[in-house]
């Protein structure tokens, strides 16, 4: 029954409805009331900016959330591969299907021109960052051997699912792989995340695929590293294949290069 509830609060929460703000937001309504009383009361004695009712907001449930998330695939993730990239420092980078508003946005801000392949749509005014629209099965925009600096985090598991819009294709995740494989240069790195674990499909949502999997994908290209983001929320560095494949639902962080 625990494992039924929470697949539907994952479900609900992917189509933009949290049960858990919706149950806090009414665990806290008694305390908005009575806080609504008492500004009224101190602006009453003090003075401070007066308040009309037509203008309230009711926000109850953020008292009860912490300050922020510190753990999970996104946050590891990203930290992960920026810091890879910060490191090396190439003069471009090309990305598929990551989250822009947090890896790309930490890439830009020591990155000299970062591009960005989707296949939905992106509005942008950063100089740095060129955008490019296109389904990333093929990324037909690029040439073998031509990207020294490559990622996509979080992405692959989604391809061919119909879920962006994009194309039905069961085998368009390792399709999407071999491409990624393709374009990259000799001596060139790709940093790779994806849902690590037991293999299967939830679709429409995503795929979580074994080490094994993503390895055979990438035959042609060394294993540089492995991390991984365990069950329990946190990153492991140099961490087990073997262990990776028993998590249910894992995020592992591959980092790879094609021999010279």
């Amino acid at each position: 029954m625990k494992k039924i509830i929470k697949k539907l609060n994952q479900i609900a929460q992917i189509n933009g409805f949290s049960m858990k703000v919706f149950l806090l937001s009414i665990r806290g309504i008694p305390l908005f009331l009575s806080n609504l009383l008492s500004y009224q009361i101190a602006f009453r004695k003090n003075g401070g900016m007066g308040l009309q009712f037509s203008n309230l907001f009711p926000v109850m449930a953020d008292r009860y959330d912490s300050a922020g998330v510190a753990n999970g695939h996104y946050f590891f993730q990203d930290l992960w591969a920026a810091k890879k990239i910060y490191s090396i420092k190439p003069y471009k980078h090309v990305d598929i299907g990551s989250s822009v508003m947090g890896f790309v946005s930490h890439l830009l801000v020591f990155m000299e021109c970062v591009e960005v392949v989707d296949v939905r749509s992106l509005e942008s005014k950063v100089d740095q960052l060129i955008f490019i629209q296109d389904d990333g099965t093929y990324l037909k925009s690029y040439a073998d051997n031509s990207l020294e600096s490559v990622s996509s985090l979080h992405a692959a598991e989604h391809f061919g699912l119909g879920r962006y819009g994009d194309p039905i294709d069961p085998l368009a995740h390792a399709k999407f792989m071999n491409s990624l494989a393709r374009v990259l240069k000799p001596g060139g790195r790709l940093y790779f995340s994806v849902p690590t674990g037991i293999e299967r499909l939830e679709f429409n949502a995503h795929r979580v695929l074994s080490p094994a999997t993503v390895l055979n994908c990438f035959s042609s290209l060394d294993l540089i590293s492995f991390s991984l983001v365990k069950d329990d929320g946190y990153i492991y560095e140099n961490a087990s294949l073997e262990d990776a494949a028993l998590q249910s639902y894992g995020c592992g962080l591959y980092e790879f290069s094609k021999k010279l």
